[in-house]
């Protein structure tokens, strides 16, 4: 069973900062493909950030340069750093998990808000 609960949402200014984190519930955690995904207002759910079992990252191209995705293993937690923050990067943001790369796990979400 995989619980995932992600933490360090709020409301930010343009060009500031927030870091998230999503703790993980999960056996074997270091196996796990994690990512980050968020959901904007009418909008459909999208791929930020992944990261695989041995640590190659990817990003969506809209935050390439300013968001980073990490993981500490020994923790169970993934994290995302958002920098240089846009009014278009507010969304609710969600925390996923799988073993396959294809089937994900969610979590219940954290919502970032960026006003200008």
């Amino acid at each position: 069973q995989v619980q995932l609960v992600e933490s360090g949402g709020g409301s930010v200014q343009v060009g500031g900062s927030l870091r998230l984190s999503c703790a993980a519930s999960i056996y074997t955690y270091s196996n796990y493909y994690m990512a980050w995904f968020r959901q904007a207002a009418g909008k459909e759910r999208e791929g930020v950030a992944f990261i695989n079992p041995y640590g190659s990252t990817n990003y969506a191209d809209s935050v390439k340069g300013r968001f980073t995705i990490s993981k500490d293993n020994a923790k169970n937690t993934l994290y995302l750093q958002m920098n240089v923050l846009k009014p278009e990067d507010t969304a609710m943001y969600y925390c996923a998990a799988s073993y396959s790369g294809s089937s994900w796990s969610w979590g219940q979400g954290t919502q970032v808000t960026v006003s200008s």
